[in-house]
């Protein structure tokens, strides 16, 4: 298959998809670890979370950058502002997600943001969208539809729909860093865990948490975001928008087993086949891209 001979003859797609399968790896311990928090808000796990994943990223900046952070920051310029605000957007409505809705319905409703990718890199970026990715959309529409109206009988309606737009703000951050990726954009993502801590710093009742919320909230955000982030952010630079978001659906594969070997969480049959339904059609966007010729990876439109 073609895409076998493109990761073969290129070097750094090959890279960057792993980088970018491992983020989604990394990503994919968020539920479990939010099922183990014991008394903690949601904005309370947000801004601890948040200042473990700026730290982390700063220390990574400064050590990239030997110390000229304020001048990667000047090269990110407004476009890593909006990746910024992009992510901080998906960091608020992922953790408000799974508190109400299952681990299985948030990274399902999530793993649209292949499609909202596609659709933004398209209008943003001029990246090419094949009939095959539109075809593939209403087949995930299908499956989308399964898990509202499964959200709607069981109460977890809000939860469903803020994974969705966890969904498009994931998109928003990698059309962002597509756009920047001539220069180093891992201040975009700094950039979120700033202004995610500012928003919940502001809307948390309190500061006050047990130790062992603390510790997870802060373990979530060296390890499950800080790494998962670096390594993205880094694939981004040699992977497609649509392609980005794809590779980073390794998250749905591990997430809901996590919770189901580590609390017991399984989730409705409906919620399984509207995930079912939504991921292949994912499958079938994968399989039909395998089919393109490799030099028509990033070609654009126009």
């Amino acid at each position: 298959m073609r895409v076998f001979e493109k990761l073969g003859h290129d070097p750094l797609y090959l890279r960057g998809a792993l980088l970018v399968l491992g983020a989604g790896a990394t990503w994919s311990i968020a539920g479990i670890m939010i099922r183990n928090i014991d008394a903690a808000s949601g904005w309370q796990i947000l801004f601890y979370r948040s200042l473990g994943f700026t730290a982390t990223l700063l220390v990574v900046l400064i050590h990239r950058t030997r110390g000229r952070v304020p001048a990667a920051i000047r090269a990110a310029g407004p476009t890593g502002v909006v990746g910024g605000l992009c992510l901080a957007f998906a960091f608020i409505t992922n953790i408000f997600s799974l508190l109400n809705t299952s681990v299985a319905s948030a990274v399902f409703m999530q793993s649209t943001q292949v499609f909202f990718g596609a659709v933004l890199g398209w209008l943003i970026l001029r990246e090419e969208v094949r009939p095959a990715v539109w075809l593939a959309m209403v087949g995930a529409l299908a499956g989308v539809a399964l898990m509202v109206g499964d959200g709607i009988a069981d109460g977890t309606l809000f939860g469903n729909l803020l994974a969705l737009l966890t969904g498009l703000g994931v998109a928003g951050l990698a059309v962002s860093l597509r756009w920047g990726h001539a220069v180093d954009m891992l201040p975009a993502v700094l950039f979120g865990g700033i202004f995610t801590a500012i928003g919940s710093g502001l809307l948390a009742d309190s500061m006050i948490v047990s130790r062992h919320d603390l510790i997870l909230a802060l373990a979530m955000g060296v390890i499950q975001i800080g790494i998962g982030f670096i390594a993205f952010t880094a694939g981004s630079r040699h992977v497609p928008a649509a392609e980005l978001t794809l590779l980073a659906l390794s998250e749905v594969v591990f997430a809901p087993i996590w919770v189901w070997i580590g609390v017991g969480e399984v989730p409705s049959a409906l919620t399984l086949a509207g995930g079912a339904i939504l991921i292949g059609a994912v499958v079938a966007l994968v399989l039909a891209g395998a089919r393109r010729p490799p030099a028509q990876a990033y070609r654009k439109v126009g």
